[in-house]
């Protein structure tokens, strides 16, 4: 054990450093203009992307109608105890991904939250990995909720997780 604590004394430190806009400006605008207007608007730069995506490390890409594609560069930052990318990462990339594409559906005004989602992680992610990409499609646009699935690639194509959600939606005339 005492081995164990000399050898840890002498580990490496690594720092990242972060810097955001304030995200109630983001918030603020997503309720001027619809949904898919909104996710173009921060792609092409005109709206800062939000704290959450410079912390991890990834970027909403594409969007249409009903669809969202992120990216992320994965890295030991997101290691977990047993040296593998925190399967959290998966998961938050999955929960943006499939909340976009059901955001991109929605007029000015509305918003939704995600009342539940469930990641499937089927290959362990590493700082070898570096591009993942999760591209999310709706499967259901309903009044009151939505559904909408994603899936997790390498940048080959190979399935590294997928994921299912359920989202509230809060319509504008409500």
């Amino acid at each position: 054990m005492e081995a164990l604590a000399t050898e840890l004394s002498e580990h490496r430190i690594r720092t990242r450093t972060i810097s955001w806009e304030d995200p109630m400006q983001l918030a603020e605008a997503a309720t001027q203009s619809s949904g898919l207007e909104f996710l173009r608007s921060m792609i092409e730069g005109r709206l800062p992307r939000p704290p959450i995506a410079a912390l991890l490390g990834f970027t909403l890409v594409d969007v249409g109608e009903g669809w969202a594609v992120f990216e992320g560069e994965v890295g030991e930052q997101h290691y977990n105890p047993i040296g593998v990318v925190h399967g959290g990462m998966s998961g938050m990339l999955a929960d943006s991904a499939m909340g976009c594409a059901v955001q991109s559906t929605l007029p000015a005004g509305s918003g939704y939250t995600t009342l539940e989602f469930k990641v499937n992680l089927v290959r362990p992610i590493t700082a070898e990995t570096r591009l993942i990409r999760c591209r999310a499609e709706i499967v259901h646009a309903g009044r009151r909720t939505a559904t909408a699935e994603a899936r997790v690639t390498d940048a080959g194509g190979r399935l590294l997780a997928h994921a299912t959600t359920t989202c509230l939606i809060v319509r504008s005339e409500e």
